[in-house]
């Protein structure tokens, strides 16, 4: 691993910093990070959210590694990475971009027609519209080939009836990604249609679902006889796995590489540990350790993904390895820091110690070990494209869809 930049990204980095510097201030040790689309809870956060993507679009600062010509700059994904890094360090909104920039877009770009990639991506880039991903199911688990959401065709349009579940921030969305079954008599992987939806379309309805850390950003979806026209459908008919296959592989980068800091919140269990005078227990300095040694495993491991970017190499599997490890790390952290807290610990986060940094993690983390791809999806993955163990045995893979069970 190279932990250094070269000369031309020094200067990028310093080009970056000079003017972030310019537009925004430096975070402080106490800030909280940036809010996500899941945390926004007012239009005034949404607009501002709109306003800085609308300002780094205009300086060439969003969506770097985009073409130029839907409003990116062309630049390498090294220099997005460092970009990033460099954004990290000063108070800016609320990232609400996150899903649209990180899932969205890129599946456009990938499967989408020109004149899709220039009726979506400009405005995504500039901030003037949301995205969500419509991709769980109920009835489907973490099993996302066996939606049931259904498409059938009608002339130039297709008609849309189901349920989607877990989507984060629908209710503030212009537009979201959805996969559809339209044939259910043929296996579950081929019977998949991709599409982009209108989210003010007739027939959608949202609801928010209360989740046990007090928010309110995952949201069902219901889809009752919603008209999609077919030149919103990304890829071709029976495609859809396929297309969603590079969503998934963007969202499971995007997660990995959001767990590979930690090191504010290993300072505040420190702190909390003095506090209530358990750092002098060898057990709890020990735990405290363990802590920081997987914590620095994401991170160098992460830094395996930026030497490979940097050196025109395409990354491996640590973005997926990242995921799997960072959120149960995180679940545990959670955990430990509620308990040194003692009673403290079963407070809300707004009143809790350490500003609540230890519920918000145990509290979210379950979410986090589901969304983009359970642990169990991530370790099949490992062992079979990673490891090449022997695959799962898959009774129903070439089982035409209507007739697997489904234990009703």
């Amino acid at each position: 691993m190279d932990f250094n930049d070269t000369p031309e990204e020094a200067a990028f980095r310093a080009e970056a910093h000079a003017w972030l510097a310019a537009n925004a201030e430096l975070r402080g040790p106490d800030d909280p990070t940036s809010s996500a689309l899941a945390e926004i809870e007012s239009e005034e956060e949404l607009q501002r959210a709109k306003d800085w993507q609308k300002k780094k679009a205009d300086a060439g600062w969003a969506c770097i590694t985009w073409p130029k010509e839907y409003g990116g700059r062309g630049a390498t994904p090294i220099q997005s990475v460092i970009w990033g890094q460099e954004e990290a360090r000063f108070r800016t909104p609320p990232n609400v971009f996150g899903i649209g920039i990180g899932m969205c877009g890129p599946t456009i770009l990938t499967h989408g027609t020109d004149e899709q990639k220039r009726r979506w991506i400009p405005r995504l880039v500039s901030g003037e519209e949301v995205w969500c991903q419509l991709f769980s199911e109920p009835s489907a688990g973490s099993d996302l080939a066996g939606l049931r959401t259904s498409a059938v065709q009608d002339g130039d349009e297709w008609v849309v009836n189901g349920q989607k579940i877990w989507t984060t921030g629908a209710q503030l969305c212009d537009w979201g990604i959805l996969v559809t079954r339209h044939d259910a008599n043929v296996a579950k992987h081929a019977g998949l249609t991709y599409f982009v939806v209108d989210m003010h379309s007739a027939g959608i309805e949202i609801r928010p679902i209360h989740q046990i850390n007090d928010g309110e950003g995952f949201n069902e979806v219901f889809f009752s006889d919603v008209r999609i026209p077919d030149a919103n459908r990304i890829g071709e008919v029976g495609d859809g796995w396929r297309v969603a296959i590079t969503t998934l592989m963007n969202e499971r980068a995007s997660i990995g590489a959001g767990n590979a800091g930690g090191g504010d919140s290993i300072m505040d269990m420190i702190k909390l540990a003095q506090e209530v005078g358990a750092f002098e227990d060898s057990d709890v300095r020990q735990r405290i350790a363990d802590f920081y040694v997987k914590r620095k495993g994401l991170e160098y491991t992460g830094y395996r993904t930026l030497t490979a970017l940097s050196q025109g190499r395409t990354p491996g599997p640590e973005a997926s390895m990242g995921k799997l490890v960072g959120a149960k790390l995180m679940q545990d952290m959670g955990s430990f820091g509620m308990d040194l807290a003692g009673l403290a610990g079963s407070l809300a986060p707004s009143a809790a110690p350490a500003d609540g940094t230890f519920q918000s993690q145990f509290l979210g983390s379950p979410g986090l070990r589901i969304a983009g791809g359970t642990d169990e999806i991530l370790r099949n993955i490992i062992s079979e494209r990673v490891l090449r163990l022997p695959p799962e045995v898959r009774l129903d893979k070439e089982v035409a869809f209507r007739d697997v069970p489904t234990g009703n």
